[in-house]
């Protein structure tokens, strides 16, 4: 695998990791309204999730930001170089987010973060679970950084 490239090109990206808790899909615009509200609901919860600590994001931005970014992270995906997954209740609403990405650190393949709304915070450490397993036996990377949760 050549540096530029954080996936093999024959590497099948996952678009779907369903749990009885939660359902993972490709983020995109389609998600915007519900994701804003998702976000900007829990803005205070999510600095406090293991990993976003000392994030810039969340930040105040307005629907079409949003949605900017959500084509931003769409874009990620189909050019592979990032991959950025919604995270659905089973009855479809938006409650949380799942990110992998390429990380400078050296010896670390991949950068994974997750967050979920603050209405659903018990979800966190399964949503860890279920994403840690996710990608050490789908995903193509030996080592990931991922912030611990209890």
């Amino acid at each position: 695998m050549t540096a530029e490239l954080f996936v093999p090109p024959d590497f099948a990206v996952p678009l779907r990791l369903e749990t009885s808790q939660f359902v993972l899909e490709p983020l995109g615009p389609q998600h915007n309204d519900a994701d804003y509200e998702a976000w900007s609901s829990s803005m205070e919860h999510i600095h406090g999730t293991p990993g976003w600590e000392k994030s810039s994001w969340p930040r105040s931005m307005t629907l079409d930001e949003n949605r900017a970014d959500l084509e931003r992270h769409a874009a990620d995906f189909e050019g592979r170089t990032g991959f950025t997954y919604t995270v659905l209740s089973p009855g479809g609403e938006v409650i949380g987010c799942v990110y992998i990405y390429p990380v400078p650190t050296e010896g670390v393949d991949a950068l994974v973060e997750s967050w979920v709304r603050a209405s659903e915070a018990e979800l966190d450490a399964p949503l860890w679970r279920a994403v840690s397993g996710w990608v050490e036996s789908d995903w193509p990377f030996e080592s990931i950084e991922y912030a611990i949760r209890d």
